[in-house]
């Protein structure tokens, strides 16, 4: 493949981690429709838009509620959700993120973030490093969320860069998939058996090693 030139990021479970704030705030929206919701269920979510999100939490009772309800679900989830990031700073990031950005930042690559949040704007600002990132693109960037390729083809005509000129770092299955639709390198980060697929794969964040990632991709 090309000489890497963009590093796209994921950014809930590569730059930070708010899983446990989209749990807290699914689980109260949805005990409050009476339906129950665990950590194993969360787990299914991860990557998937908010939309996508709820449909799998309504499951069989998805019939009984209108689009207007569906929004009002929606909107009271991104309201706890809120409340939450409210609180995020600079400590928030995952062990090993500022390192990995700035390893990329020495060998000249972009930086970018791809991210199915709408909200991942606001999360950066209390991360402290929007300014970091040539690109980012969120929930609201293209119709067609992850898996499908459109949010890391868009990010990559932001950078003014070819699919294969650019990384892509990602702790989702569905992330992963819409990388390698896109054409892009997929570097998963996490479990073995939810990102067996990914060009390459670290147990995590701190353990990325972009030589081992250039050595890959010469290879492919």
């Amino acid at each position: 493949m090309a000489e890497m030139e963009g590093a796209i990021l994921d950014l809930d479970g590569v730059i930070t981690d708010t899983a446990e704030f989209h749990f807290l705030s699914w689980k109260r929206m949805a005990e409050e429709e009476g339906i129950e919701f665990e950590r194993e269920d969360n787990e299914k979510l991860r990557g998937l838009s908010r939309r996508h999100s709820l449909e799998l939490i309504l499951g069989e009772r998805i019939d009984e509620f209108s689009e207007d309800e569906m929004e009002r679900l929606m909107s009271k989830k991104n309201s706890y959700y809120q409340e939450r990031i409210a609180e995020m700073d600079e400590d928030d990031m995952l062990p090993g993120a500022r390192e990995l950005m700035e390893e990329c930042r020495e060998r000249g690559m972009q930086l970018a973030i791809a991210s199915a949040s709408k909200n991942a704007r606001i999360v950066l600002e209390n991360l402290g490093i929007t300014s970091e990132f040539e690109a980012i693109s969120d929930g609201y960037s293209v119709k067609n969320p992850k898996p499908a390729p459109d949010l890391f083809l868009h990010t990559a005509d932001k950078l003014g860069l070819s699919a294969e000129k650019c990384l892509v770092v990602e702790d989702a299955e569905s992330g992963i998939d819409g990388a390698l639709k896109a054409g892009m390198m997929a570097v998963g980060v996490g479990p073995e058996d939810r990102l067996d697929h990914a060009h390459i794969r670290f147990d995590s964040v701190e353990d990325v090693d972009l030589d081992e990632i250039i050595e890959r991709d010469e290879n492919l």
